[in-house]
């Protein structure tokens, strides 16, 4: 006999700022920074090393909940991915925390199984790969590096019901074709090379469906779905393939939201909306139909757009992008100017009109592909490229 677990927006957002993680900020999140996270997690639930990385860090898996439904995550696949953790976190603080009713049922019928940092090295170096330069996200299938085997042996081991897959994607993908950010993404990964609607995927949807029903009251036309085109070699893709209902989180861009700190809180939600919808229900995949109104993401966006200059005579738009860069343990966000060209269908997260003015460099010279610097002329006027 299950009851319905229903945590309202004003619920959501009370557990969020009560329990957010205070010592997890920012982009740059690794073994160093969550150890005593770690440590004070070992108080009330089960922590324990299950492996090491390359370059011989722990990896750890923080184990909750007594129920009978399991459910098996990981963070941090990527390095510098880590909006994710920073929400794993926050959701540790409730469930280690909350008296709420809602979160006692879903401890009583879940046992979740969270590796927070899979990829320490890549983390500490704030890069995609681990320590041989090997995304771990194209090893499902050989498991040639060390994080890898310890994340199908504890799949093997855990045996869970469903996986949850969480990631973060770039600024430059849009909900659809449209002018609104990807703020959170999912995918339900495909199962075979013709991306076959199965019964397995069908269940990964009906919770994403759930998930974005809650989103979009908060973040209209922000959510989209990732491209599913299969590929064995990918984690979700293998899981789903063994009949474990599997779920993408990507963690995207919010408005001036660099940090991912709104994001993380919309990570947070979903996550324990996902598990309180798990909780609550025995899922057969028979409510994902409203899945396929979830808009695909689509490479539509750039970190700023300067509208209508003038470059080698030619009326032009310039398309610049940060480049994510790892100095004295912060991440810095280096402006390069990416593309200039007719930007039309292009949308930029900050956009500005030139009016028909130069954009030059602090040489003043006209502005060119490639251009590194936090800032450019326009009209002679110093204009900041920066975050």
């Amino acid at each position: 006999m299950y009851i319905i677990v229903y945590m309202d927006i004003n619920t959501l957002k009370h557990l969020f700022k009560k329990y957010k993680e205070s010592i997890l900020f920012g982009r740059y999140i690794f073994g160093g920074i969550i150890l005593p996270l770690i440590k004070k997690n070992q108080e009330k639930f089960q922590v324990g090393e299950i492996g090491a990385s390359v370059l011989g860090e722990n990896i750890y898996v923080i184990k909750i909940g007594t129920g009978p439904k399991k459910i098996f995550m990981w963070s941090q696949m990527h390095g510098n991915e880590s909006t994710t953790t920073k929400a794993v976190f926050d959701l540790c603080n409730v469930f280690a925390n909350s008296k709420f009713a809602e979160v006692q049922f879903i401890l009583n019928q879940c046992t979740i199984a969270i590796i927070p940092i899979l990829n320490p090295d890549g983390a500490k170096a704030y890069t995609r790969t681990n320590a041989n330069n090997i995304d771990l996200n194209r090893d499902a299938q050989e498991r040639s590096q060390p994080e890898s085997v310890v994340l199908r042996a504890y799949f093997d081991a855990f045996q869970p019901h469903f996986c949850f897959n969480l990631h973060g994607q770039r600024t430059i993908f849009g909900a659809g074709n449209s002018n609104h950010s990807a703020t959170v993404s999912f995918l339900a990964p495909a199962q075979d090379k013709n991306c076959s609607i199965t019964d397995t995927r069908k269940k990964a949807m009906e919770i994403i469906v759930n998930m974005n029903e809650n989103l979009q009251r908060q973040i209209p036309n922000q959510v989209g779905i990732y491209d599913d085109a299969f590929n064995l070699n990918c984690v979700g893709d293998t899981f789903q393939s063994l009949d474990v209902p599997t779920v993408l989180f990507e963690a995207g861009h919010y408005t001036n939201d660099y940090q991912r700190e709104k994001t993380r809180e919309f990570i947070f939600q979903s996550l324990l909306v996902a598990l309180g919808y798990v909780a609550s229900k025995d899922i057969t995949g028979n409510n994902y139909l409203l899945y396929d109104k979830i808009p695909q993401n689509q490479k539509c966006f750039y970190d700023i757009i300067i509208r209508n200059t003038v470059v080698n005579n030619q009326k032009v738009d310039v398309a610049i992008q940060y480049l994510e860069k790892l100095a004295e343990n912060t991440i810095e966000f280096s402006p390069i100017v990416e593309k200039i060209s007719n930007l039309n269908g292009y949308f930029g997260h900050k956009e500005v009109d030139a009016n028909g003015n130069l954009v030059l460099t602090d040489d003043d010279r006209e502005v060119y592909e490639g251009y590194e610097n936090d800032f450019v002329l326009l009209n002679n006027v110093i204009f900041s490229l920066k975050v």
